[in-house]
């Protein structure tokens, strides 16, 4: 499952998150929203994990995919040195993607900071469907594809925490004004734990259909390992199961935060 990919595009979208486009006719065509790649940054022990990081999209006709990702820590910033025609080494596609919605359906997306990139392939992917997307960002030099997003969007709701683009705030506060207004079909998130959760717990309360995307660091990202063990409701009880294999996507009133 593990492939060396060549890299075909390198791109800078803000300060520390970068853009990279790998050919792989398989990832192309098998990929479906929500899942991720596992990437070994290095050869050696420099950055030993692998990092999971979320497809952004793919093209099956050019045989490519994309991922975006911010530089957090050493890995990461090996990651951006690359180049293209260097290549990675790369394990996917991995885990459970998102139930997509039907026809004629009213789809919002809740994303904050680097949550935002699997929803973009959700939305891109989505079709015939009505579709709102809320995006949160630190500021506004934080912000990233928003041109994208409005392209694949009906409406992009924008909010920083410092208040120097869209709506001063967080996210939710937008997405419960307009729930008292309207309600959607189905809503899916990705974000930050805070996040995440106030959205899941707003629409088990309204009985509205809520996905989540899980963000964990990970060890093998195939279930072998204990590293991306997350908390879950099972009949009266709850047990655990892997980010990695059994998600990261999760329905809302299955997690236990």
């Amino acid at each position: 499952m593990s492939n060396h990919l060549k890299i075909v595009e390198t791109k800078m979208l803000a300060e520390k998150i970068f853009l990279v486009r790998l050919k792989s006719e398989t990832i192309a065509k098998s990929a479906v929203p929500g899942q991720f790649i596992n990437i070994k940054c290095c050869d050696g022990l420099d950055a030993f994990l692998r990092r999971p990081i979320s497809i952004l999209r793919t093209d099956p006709y050019e045989g490519t995919f994309d991922f975006v990702f911010m530089v957090k820590g050493k890995g990461t910033d090996i990651l951006s040195r690359l180049k293209c025609d260097d290549f990675i080494d790369c394990m996917g596609p991995l885990g459970k993607g998102f139930t997509l919605p039907v026809k004629g359906e009213k789809v919002w997306v809740v994303g904050g900071g680097i949550g935002i990139f699997p929803l973009f392939f959700l939305l891109e992917r989505s079709t015939d469907v009505q579709k709102t997307s809320f995006l949160g960002f630190r500021a506004k030099d934080s912000i990233v594809l928003q041109n994208e997003f409005e392209r694949v969007s009906d409406k992009v709701i924008i909010t920083t925490d410092d208040g120097s683009y869209g709506i001063h705030g967080l996210v939710t506060k937008p997405f419960l004004e307009r729930l008292e207004r309207e309600k959607p079909d189905k809503v899916y998130t990705c974000g930050p734990m805070p996040m995440i959760k106030s959205i899941a717990e707003i629409c088990i309360e309204r009985g509205i259909f809520c996905e989540v995307s899980m963000e964990q660091r990970m060890g093998c990202g195939i279930g072998a390992c204990l590293v991306c063990a997350c908390k879950v409701k099972h009949g009266d009880d709850f047990e655990y199961e892997h980010v990695c294999k059994d998600g990261p996507v999760f329905p809302a009133e299955r997690l236990i935060f």
